[in-house]
């Protein structure tokens, strides 16, 4: 009884607010309805703005390292693992040593430097000497002329052979220090080339390797790249530039690529999207959902949900006139959330209802059934 008595009252209001708007119809699709029934019916209005983005849609997506963001710290030299000075997963700086390596070629590159500084200085010293007798009318210009080539050809052998030593890992620095004691080591530090997290270890202390080995990546997350799988119907209108969110996290990238291929498997398009600032809240390989927004197709607009009313398979929406409103059939596009996009004939200037619908649709049916 007390359910049956609460319809009832229901179905009376809704006639009574459909008796009063409907009144002084002139129209079938057309409500006249006053300013002081609006207030008193509560019926909000909001303008209409064109869909630009505004619904959005769900989809899963992977965490994947861009390869310009990963670096991989290989042996120069065939050699012998010394020691591993950094840890998997350890943060480091550019300039870190991260690694220790004994190699006979590294000293043997040393010696050939220390040979090619020991001419060079004699070279310069001949050179010098040359120039002074030449200065007091002693020797030919020739002679002086073969002294400064010799001492070109002694540089240049001299940079060929530092070049060597950079290539090899030692640092101008180390090098230096080198040849002045004149001592020659089988040393080599491997340096980090960039800031980053030691993302994986390849090798082991006492483990010999050869030239080109990988010893360890690092790492670079403030810039992640997310794979996100689309349908095809939902990959159209899909560009570059498109701004996406990651619901939860309070992360936002945009869109850089579409694959022009569709998965065989999946039948699955691959969107790539670029985030930024992503250090500590995203990690390589995680699962994670994306908001991507959906592209209009047509004259569509995005409404609130509430503003949309349905009667079977008919879906409208009041538009406010000079004197009321009038029922507009719209087709729904997709909907997200409590937004809804929807094309029909509504324009830029128009004003929609989005409370207060449920008094203005039992006016339009009331209307219809009449």
């Amino acid at each position: 009884m007390k359910i049956n008595s609460q319809l009832g009252s229901v179905k009376g209001l809704t006639l009574a607010c459909a008796c009063l708007l409907a009144a002084h119809s002139v129209a079938a699709e057309k409500l006249e309805v006053s300013d002081e029934q609006v207030k008193n019916l509560g019926i909000e209005l909001v303008g209409v703005q064109d869909a630009r983005g505004g619904v959005k849609q769900r989809f899963p997506a992977q965490v994947v390292v861009p390869p310009k963001a990963e670096h991989v710290v290989s042996a120069p030299l065939q050699g012998l693992v010394v020691q591993l000075l950094v840890g998997e997963f350890q943060p480091v700086k550019k300039g870190d040593a991260v690694a220790k390596l004994s190699s006979p070629a590294m000293s043997q590159l040393q010696l050939q430097a220390l040979q090619a500084s020991a001419r060079a200085t004699l070279a310069r010293q001949a050179y010098a000497r040359e120039q002074a007798l030449f200065k007091e009318g002693i020797i030919p210009q020739r002679r002086a002329q073969e002294a400064q080539a010799a001492l070109r050809e002694a540089d240049a052998t001299l940079a060929q052979a530092k070049s060597e030593l950079a290539l090899a890992g030692m640092s101008g620095a180390a090098t230096e220090k080198m040849l002045r004691s004149g001592v020659p080591t089988d040393s080599l530090v491997l340096e980090a080339a960039q800031d980053g997290v030691v993302s994986a270890i390849s090798v082991k202390p006492g483990q010999r390797v050869d030239a080109a080995t990988a010893v360890l990546s690092i790492t670079q997350l403030d810039t992640l790249w997310l794979d996100v799988q689309l349908p095809i119907e939902a990959s159209k209108g899909m560009r570059p530039g498109m701004p996406i969110e990651i619901p939860g996290k309070q992360l936002s990238g945009r869109v850089l690529s579409l694959s022009p291929t569709i998965s065989a498997s999946t039948q699955f398009v691959i969107l790539r999207a670029e985030v930024d600032g992503a250090a500590g809240q995203l990690r390589p390989g995680e699962l994670v959902t994306v908001d991507v927004p959906l592209e209009a197709a047509g004259q569509a607009w995005d409404l609130p949900l509430s503003a949309v009313a349905r009667n079977k398979d008919e879906s409208v929406v009041f538009v406010k006139t000079a004197g009321g409103f009038e029922a507009r059939p719209v087709r729904v596009q997709n909907s997200a959330g409590q937004l809804v996009r929807v094309e029909g004939d509504i324009r830029a200037e128009d004003r929609i209802a989005v409370s207060g619908v449920i008094a203005l649709k039992g006016a339009w049916l009331e209307e219809g059934e009449e």
